[in-house]
Formats: C-alpha cells, structure tokens, sequence
C-alpha cells in the first residue's frame, strides 16, 4: 500500500541527518542498503501478523557507503509480511486500521523532523 502525499516523497536529505532522523522515530536500516539506494523499515507486531512501514531512497550524490550522500526519499509503503515468502505491499492486501493510523502518525513526525533539518543545495 502506498502512502501517498506525506511530504516526504520527493525530498533530498542528507543521509547522516536522515538516518538520524529516522532511527529517532523508531525506524531502522541495519543491512538494508547498497552504495545507491537505502531503505528504513519500521515494524508492526499486532496479533499473529507482521506490518512494515517502510521508507526508501536513493542517492541523487555521493553514495551511501561512504555515508557521505543526498538522498531523495520515495512514497512510503505499507506491507504485510508473509512468513516464508516475505513482504508484499499490493494494493490488495488489507491493513488494520490502527496499523495505517500509527503509520501515518509516523509519517507525520518524520516529515516534521525533516522539515526542521537544514536546507542542503
């Protein structure tokens, strides 16, 4: 599921102010990058299921394993984890109400928190 017109989508951020910005909304990276594009995924356990928020970019300059890089951020998506397949984020699947809630909440916050970031040219 897209989560469209956030604010976040479009932007270009630095990518140490960026990742600082998300692991203080909760958001984690760990492996999920490579020397172009860069990935931040915030889980959701509610009952027996698993939801991802997760944000994505990529490098418009620099690049992301020498942490020295612009991002241009994604549309966020919403998906469901299907043990062992994995993750899908098609529009036919169906999301707690409280899951789409806390994620745009989330969304909210990260747009805040970068809209106070310095501008980068």
């Amino acid at each position: 599921m897209k989560l469209e017109h956030t604010g976040i989508e479009g932007q270009v951020v630095d990518f140490s102010l960026l990742t600082e910005a998300m692991k203080e909304n909760g958001f984690v990276h760990a492996g999920q990058w490579d020397y172009e594009r860069i990935t931040y995924d915030y889980k959701f356990e509610v009952l027996e299921d698993i939801y991802y928020l997760r944000l994505r970019g990529y490098a418009v300059e620099g690049d992301i394993g020498s942490r020295k890089a612009k991002i241009q951020l994604l549309t966020p998506l919403l998906g469901k984890h299907y043990y062992p397949h994995g993750v899908e984020y098609g529009d036919g699947e169906t999301f707690p109400e409280s899951v789409v809630k806390k994620s745009k909440q989330l969304l909210q916050n990260v747009a805040d928190a970068l809209a106070a970031l310095p501008n980068i040219d």
